[in-house]
């Protein structure tokens, strides 16, 4: 039935449903996350992690039934097969729209761990999200910029030992962390001030890449290469909210990260950054070729 209403209804409604899910669930995790924080027993927090986890995991698991529900999405995966809960992943997407994120999360909530980015040290301080995010295990780094390790060189490579040590739990609790490579969305734009060399991406930023790598040592050696493809054109998040995206295709490619890559010291190294930035390029290119393809056989 909910197919016969009109878009912007579904719309609205989807937000509300969101909402109300998110508000009754919100105050169900913000208890776990105070007990976790005020009782700083290894047992205490693990069990907390894991009702934590969960409940994240309902909350998506909650959108991608309501966007079944509410929309005639035709889903076309490709390369989950052989995915695990139990494994270590790095995965990265090219970056259209905020609808990027509900569909990759459609596609993978229930196949890998549990999604989690790197945040700015200062994001904690946010009210109640901080304390969620850091409930969930978000690693929050602390980057240094050259002018302030100019004036302390104390804190050159202090920023990577403090995420290290922020990381060191995900070496024996199977995590994903997520990153947009291009660092913000596609658009003509961008595109054109980037003067990008490719026809459908942004340049890739692999410092955050690198940053990320280096901090997790040789725990993450797994890619996921998520490619995203909205036939239709359409690709905006009311858009997806709305049901007007009809069809989406999502590639995955499972790459082995080059050995030579995990725990590398990016910013002082110059071969190594020169070597990791090829690399780069090279998984840049062909996501690029890989995208002109999915265009031209949908």
């Amino acid at each position: 039935m909910s197919r016969f209403l009109p878009a912007p209804v579904k719309g609205v409604l989807a937000v509300l449903c969101i909402v109300l899910n998110t508000l009754w669930l919100f105050p169900i995790l913000m208890v776990f996350a105070v007990i976790k924080l005020l009782i700083p027993t290894p047992s205490v927090r693990k069990g907390c992690t894991i009702v934590l986890n969960r409940i994240a995991w309902f909350w998506i698991g909650f959108n991608n039934v309501l966007a079944d529900v509410l929309h005639n999405i035709e889903w076309d995966v490709r390369g989950a097969e052989g995915l695990s809960r139990e494994h270590w992943y790095f995965v990265t997407c090219n970056h259209q729209s905020w609808a990027d994120i509900p569909a990759i999360q459609h596609v993978l909530n229930s196949r890998i761990p549990l999604l989690k980015f790197f945040l700015k040290q200062q994001l904690i301080w946010v009210p109640l999200l901080g304390v969620a995010w850091w409930a969930l295990d978000f690693p929050f780094m602390r980057r240094h910029t050259k002018e302030q390790i100019a004036r302390r060189p104390e804190l050159k490579g202090k920023d990577v030992e403090a995420t290290r040590a922020a990381c060191e739990k995900f070496r024996y609790t199977p995590v994903t962390i997520f990153n947009f490579m291009e660092g913000t969305r596609l658009t003509p734009a961008k595109h054109q001030s980037q003067n990008s060399p490719y026809k459908h991406l942004l340049r890739p930023r692999a410092g955050g890449t690198a940053f990320v790598l280096e901090a997790m040592g040789e725990s993450l050696h797994t890619m996921l290469d998520v490619t995203i493809v909205y036939p239709d054109g359409k690709s905006g998040i009311w858009d997806y909210l709305c049901g007007r995206i009809q069809r989406i295709v999502v590639d995955i490619r499972t790459r082995e990260i080059p050995h030579r890559f995990l725990g590398m010291d990016y910013e002082n190294n110059r071969e190594t950054r020169a070597d990791f930035q090829r690399w780069v390029s090279q998984v840049w290119e062909e996501k690029d070729a890989l995208i002109d393809e999915l265009k031209r056989s949908a």
